[in-house]
């Protein structure tokens, strides 16, 4: 009877395509989409629009990139203080960091930034005597303000999830050893929250890239800004579509970057298993 269980269980096991199989067949499926993709656009390219506009894209990419990571870098300062509060068993803490992170996590990112952006502008004579006009006139560092207020507020609630998900005994081993609140948490604490936190902080990366395109809404020359002025002087559907294709190949560096940085990362907890 166990020959025929374990014989069973071997037979639909193997039905099941191996994990290398899949894989090459999902490549496959990308590689038919793209070679249908380009047979239907390429014969079309208008290489005169490429040709005159393309220097413009990558000075755009790049002000993109800026955006991003400058925007991201700056909220992951500010998500951990906010998480902190947010774990926080004063009251008024809590509360600030709660109403913080509810107002940037449930409006949307475009409301956010004309809020910033116009309604800054109803105060510019009290910003001008405090010596701040000078930052909320530029479109440029007020799209880096939004943003920044608005992944600290994801990256906070991130954080807030990884710290929580550890294990009590890690904290009281910490305590057993004779090591105090702060020690711990930088030593002990932080570090295993951050791996934890590696692949959402990755998704929110990449959400930040795609969600920057409406920094164009105010005036930003990013990517998505060099693309609206060419097919304005153009007319041209091509100049959308370099664009999609630029924002595709910047998400999928990111990602494979980021995939190689937690394998690196994590790679202990790989030998223990």
């Amino acid at each position: 009877m166990s020959e025929i269980t374990a014989s069973s269980g071997a037979t639909s096991t193997s039905r099941k395509p191996p994990a290398n199989r899949q894989a090459m067949i999902d490549r496959f499926v990308v590689l038919a989409i793209v070679v249908a993709l380009g047979a239907w656009i390429i014969p079309d390219i208008n290489w005169r629009l490429v040709d005159r506009y393309w220097d413009r894209y990558l000075e755009g990419i790049l002000v993109t990139f800026q955006l991003v990571f400058l925007s991201v870098g700056v909220g992951a300062l500010l998500s951990l203080p906010v998480a902190l509060a947010r774990l926080s068993e004063r009251r008024w803490a809590n509360l600030l960091a709660r109403g913080y992170i509810t107002f940037f996590r449930g409006t949307p990112l475009l409301a956010q930034l004309f809020l910033v952006y116009y309604g800054a502008g109803q105060f510019n004579e009290s910003l001008q005597s405090v010596g701040l006009w000078w930052f909320f006139r530029e479109p440029f560092y007020v799209a880096i303000l939004t943003f920044t207020l608005n992944t600290g507020a994801y990256q906070a609630e991130i954080m807030r999830g990884a710290i929580q998900s550890l294990p009590r005994g890690q904290v009281e081993a910490a305590e057993a050893l004779g090591m105090t609140r702060w020690p711990t948490f930088f030593k002990v604490v932080l570090p295993q929250a951050y791996v934890v936190a590696l692949r959402p902080l990755g998704n929110e990366l990449i959400l930040m890239i795609k969600g920057s395109a409406i920094a164009s809404i105010v005036t930003v020359l990013d990517l998505m800004g060099v693309t609206s002025l060419a097919y304005a002087r153009s007319f041209n559907f091509q100049a959308f579509f370099w664009a999609a294709l630029l924002y595709l190949i910047a998400v999928e560096v990111v990602r494979r970057l980021w995939d190689r940085l937690e394998i690196r990362l994590t790679r202990h907890l790989a030998l223990a298993r």
